[in-house]
């Protein structure tokens, strides 16, 4: 039992949102978890059974897993408000066409 536990560490997962970090698609993700049961750079079961876990390690190994889903959901979000701007588009213009063919037809 502990009210503070302080760990010393010699790096941090702050690398994933440098500009050459190689995020996985999401495609290769998926298929890694098919294949694994586990996601990338994180120890499986087995290995945690067998081995254990170092505290340290595995914080930083948590922190870079949110650091990257941060980085998807900010492309998700992207990629929502383009195809939200492209929905309008396409609703002007159908209500154009609409309009045009209501003309033709009367």
């Amino acid at each position: 039992e502990a009210k503070k536990l302080k760990l010393t560490l010699s790096g941090w997962a702050d690398f994933v949102f440098k500009p050459d970090y190689d995020l996985k698609p999401l495609e290769e993700v998926e298929e890694f978890i098919a294949k694994n049961a586990h996601l990338p750079d994180v120890p499986s079961e087995e290995e945690v059974l067998k081995e254990g876990v170092e505290v340290g390690e595995m914080q930083s190994i948590l922190l870079q897993k949110i650091e990257e889903l941060t980085l998807y959901i900010i492309e998700q979000n992207k990629e929502i408000k383009s195809q939200s701007q492209e929905i309008d588009q396409l609703k002007i213009l159908n209500a154009l066409l609409l309009d045009q063919n209501k003309r033709i037809a009367d």
